[in-house]
């Protein structure tokens, strides 16, 4: 029996965790796609812990636009705050989701803005 969407991004976000880890120096940009939001976050797998996190439902982001453009904005916003806590490399984790339309633009936006990944 085929797999249902989110049975299919489950398997494929385990796949991806296996390999994909943060430390406190090179943390894991994770990026989570709802219908409506966009959030990213870098994480310490070691700590356990949320270093820094943007979301398209912050005051601070022009939510005005496309939902691509939005995504642009969230990636730009995450770069500022993690150079502004002194983290320039990290460890890319599309959580499942392809690599593709709104995944893909905070990412290069994100990297336009100074993150290295």
């Amino acid at each position: 029996m085929a797999l249902s969407k989110l049975e299919r991004r489950v398997r494929i976000k385990h796949r991806i965790r296996k390999i994909v880890f943060g430390t406190a120096t090179k943390p894991r940009l994770s990026v989570f796609r709802s219908n409506k939001e966009m959030y990213a976050q870098l994480v310490d797998d070691n700590a356990g812990t949320t270093l820094v996190a943007v979301s398209s439902r912050d005051k601070d982001i022009e939510a005005t636009g496309s939902k691509t453009e939005v995504a642009k904005a969230v990636g730009k916003a995450i770069a500022e705050k993690a150079q502004k806590a002194g983290l320039e490399n990290v460890s890319f984790d599309r959580n499942g989701f392809l690599y593709h339309g709104r995944v893909k633009a905070l990412a290069e936006a994100a990297r336009e803005a100074g993150l290295k990944f």
